[in-house]
This record gives C-alpha cells, structure tokens and sequence, in this order.
C-alpha cells in the first residue's frame, strides 16, 4: 500500500479498494478485471529500508485497469480529487487515446473518480470526458465540476464489494441498448 506524504501514489487506497473488489468478481464468476502495472525502472534504492528512491517510468503507461465483464470487454482509469472538481490534466492525452481506440473496438472506456470531500466514487462514460476535454482543448472549462456528476452513476459499496461499479456499468449499459 502506498503512503500518504508521497504524491506519486495519489489514489493508491482508491485502487486498493478496487483491486479487492475485482477479486471478489472474479470469485463469484462476474468478471475477470485486472490491474496494469506500471513499468518503472529503479535510479536509487534505500537498502536499508528496503524502498525506491527514485526511478522513472519506462513508457507511458494506458489505463489502470483492463478485463472482461460477462463477454464484455473494459478498460478504465481510476482518479481521485479533493477538489470540487476533477482536473483535466489528470487525464494524460494517450490515455485518453487508448480509451477511444478501445472503443472503436467495441469496448467499454470510463472512469471511477472518487471525491474524497464529499465521499463519493462515481462512474464516468468515456463519451462523456471526450466531451469535456475537446471543451477544455477550445478554451473552455479545465476540470469537471462535482456538480456535473450523474447520481445514477454514483458507485457504492455493497453485496460485499467495496466500489461496486458494475451496477452503474450496468445501468450505462441499459442507457447505450436504448438509445441503439
């Protein structure tokens, strides 16, 4: 588990959350999800307490999360804020290139954004943060506020699952079959 003071492991409770409830899918046959890790190479190492110092990433990394619920294909970015709002630049541009690819290839692409203020993690549709970052790009709003959060899409924790995001998959799913 990552510690607190060291900003290169911002939201790492986050996915620990997630990693937990991915395992849990899995042990109950919902869905194989797993976490991509993150390629480093070590430039210096505390022997003595057993921890790197510094290091550098080996190539930019894509989503933190790739797998397949019941026949359907996810990848997604799991972001965490203090804010009011989730700021864009967390959003690095090839991760939201690979999310539009893995669309196109008949994929699903999102968010969880966890809002330590208020406490809440919600779901976020690919298509959606499309729109806000080409909004962003032509001089508009640089983050998305908390405000413009679907409720609907808010992930709980339930059933023994600590960030239960497959009911609100489940419920973009119903929203995209309607609208075919």
């Amino acid at each position: 588990m990552g510690f607190w003071n060291t900003r290169g492991l911002r939201g790492s409770t986050l996915e620990e959350l997630i990693n937990l409830t991915n395992d849990a899918y899995k042990n109950k046959g919902l869905a194989i999800v797993q976490k991509i890790p993150t390629s480093i190479t070590p430039v210096s190492i505390d022997k003595e307490r057993g921890l790197i110092d510094k290091a550098y990433f080996e190539k930019k990394s894509t989503v933190d999360y790739i797998g397949v619920v019941q026949g359907i294909p996810i990848c997604f970015d799991a972001k965490e804020t203090t804010r009011e709002s989730l700021p864009l630049q967390n959003i690095h541009e090839h991760q939201l290139e690979f999310m539009e690819q893995f669309q196109k290839h008949k994929g699903i692409s999102f968010l969880i954004i966890y809002f330590q203020k208020y406490q809440e993690h919600y779901f976020y549709p690919f298509e959606e943060l499309r729109v806000c970052w080409e909004n962003s790009k032509n001089g508009g709003r640089k983050s998305i506020p908390y405000k413009s959060f679907d409720k609907k899409y808010l992930v709980t924790s339930s059933n023994g699952f600590f960030i239960h995001y497959l009911i609100p998959l489940n419920k973009y799913l119903v929203r995209l079959k309607s609208q075919e």
